[in-house]
């Protein structure tokens, strides 16, 4: 019998989301273990047993234990290859798709991250939004848009002709800024549009929302 897979996280982070959706794109079953962020849940034990980083998500499978949710994602994708869709791409190719999945976290996720900070999360808690600092990261996140507009012209997906955990990735983040003004960014570059629909519409994907409905 496979042992279970545990997530534990909050179903507003990001983080927990990249999890999820990568789960929900290989078909796996899992249990989904709430942390209460807002009482501190995940800087206290036993939670700290599993992420002493004190961050969600957690992940669990037996004596495996794993935080970061990249590292999460790419666990899964390279465990499963018999399950889903592969998510990864072997030989050469796999070199390319790592090269956008390190694109991701240290170009586009800071970015995106802080403008959802600011436009999204700081309005839903009564905290006001910095003007000077979504000017700023917006006028960033144009010119690694501009990147992704010369990239998506060559390619479907960042990866190659195949969906992966290089857009798969982006998921959280792009969900997030499609909801504030941030939206025109994506809508203003053809290419990127255009996979924004094609990968926000995934199943997957729309499983993971569901959750915050």
């Amino acid at each position: 019998m496979a042992e279970i897979i545990k997530v534990h996280g909050s179903a507003l982070s990001t983080a927990t989301q990249r999890v999820l959706a990568c789960l929900h794109e290989k078909e796996l079953e899992f249990e989904f273990i709430p942390v209460n962020m807002a009482v501190g849940e995940h800087k206290k034990e036993p939670f700290l047993a599993l992420n002493p980083f004190g961050q969600v998500p957690a992940f669990e499978q037996g004596d495996l234990k794993l935080f970061e949710s990249r590292a999460i994602t790419q666990y899964i994708a390279h465990g499963y290859t018999d399950k889903g869709i592969p998510l990864v791409i072997p030989g050469k190719q796999m070199a390319t798709l790592s090269v956008w999945m390190e694109v991701e976290a240290h170009q586009f996720d800071p970015v995106a991250s802080k403008l959802n900070w600011e436009l999204l999360f700081k309005p839903m808690f009564g905290i006001p939004t910095d003007n000077a600092a979504v000017e700023e990261n917006e006028a960033k996140l144009g010119k690694v848009l501009d990147i992704y507009e010369s990239r998506l012209a060559q390619s479907k997906y960042l990866g190659g002709d195949v969906f992966t955990l290089a857009d798969l990735h982006h998921l959280p983040n792009i969900s997030g800024a499609m909801r504030t003004q941030v939206k025109k960014l994506f809508d203003s570059r053809p290419h990127v549009s255009a996979w924004v629909a094609d990968i926000t519409s995934r199943t997957a994907w729309a499983k993971v929302v569901a959750v915050n409905k």
